[in-house]
């Protein structure tokens, strides 16, 4: 098996659809029969309780794997779906900021934490905390692609330039292969002029999927069940615009050979 293609979710404001991005990208992949890998960057937890894994319950999760205390490879636990596994996050990824902050090789703790993993798995998403800061510049630094959930509102694309910034600055100093593979736009609300406004915006400057994402109610829903919306309610529309997203990212996959 080839390395595994290694997609960072990105985007620094909160409640964007980010975490339900990457389980829901994830879970696609994965009902592709591509063998993908879940790590949670984020001390919330949240997407390693959108898989159904209460932090409470873990372990060993990525705190462990980035300090060394174990492999990432024995902090790695199943899901409900058969191709799809997990690296858990737990509030101890909150420290990690202050414990590296001396170390030479703090932005690239992750990346060499994947090194061990990385052709065992078609796919490994990472799903980013919502900030810029050393977390996020791990995830940026192990990545091939960053994709960016948008939520069609008025200061979206402030935020994006931010981001991109960003990754133009992880690129320079760590990544030069990182490539935004596009934006992805959540919440969207077609009755809302804005929305329409801000998406035309968008697309003018960067490459947007095709796969909007709606608001959905079954979206909103699936997290509290601890389960990707795929297993919830694969019919609805939520879950229908997250499997398209994932056949465009397989797509990227077969146009670069």
């Amino acid at each position: 098996m080839s390395r595994a293609i290694v997609i960072a979710v990105a985007n620094q404001k909160g409640g964007v659809g980010k975490t339900t991005t990457s389980v829901n990208l994830a879970a696609g992949l994965a009902t592709a029969e591509m063998h993908t890998l879940l790590v949670d960057v984020d001390p919330q937890g949240n997407a390693s309780s959108g898989v159904g894994v209460r932090p409470r319950t873990v372990e060993r999760s990525l705190y462990d794997a980035i300090v060394g205390r174990f492999s990432l490879r024995e902090t790695i636990i199943g899901t409900e779906i058969a191709m799809l596994e997990l690296v858990p996050a737990t509030q101890d990824l909150v420290g990690m900021e202050l414990e590296l902050v001396d170390a030479e090789d703090r932005a690239l703790k992750l990346s060499k934490a994947l090194d061990s993993v990385r052709s065992d798995y078609d796919y490994i998403v990472l799903d980013c905390a919502p900030s810029l800061g050393l977390l996020t510049v791990n995830a940026l630094s192990a990545a091939d692609l960053v994709l960016v959930p948008m939520q069609c509102e008025y200061y979206a694309l402030e935020g994006l330039t931010h981001l991109m910034a960003t990754i133009d600055r992880v690129k320079d100093l760590y990544n030069p292969k990182l490539d935004v593979a596009g934006v992805v736009l959540t919440m969207f609300d077609g009755r809302n002029s804005l929305s329409h406004q801000v998406a035309k915006e968008v697309r003018d400057h960067f490459h947007v999927f095709d796969s909007v994402i709606p608001r959905n109610v079954k979206l909103s829903e699936a997290p509290s069940h601890g389960k990707p919306a795929l297993l919830y309610d694969i019919e609805c529309k939520g879950s229908q615009s997250y499997l398209g997203l994932a056949r465009e990212i397989l797509a990227l996959r077969v146009e670069a050979g």
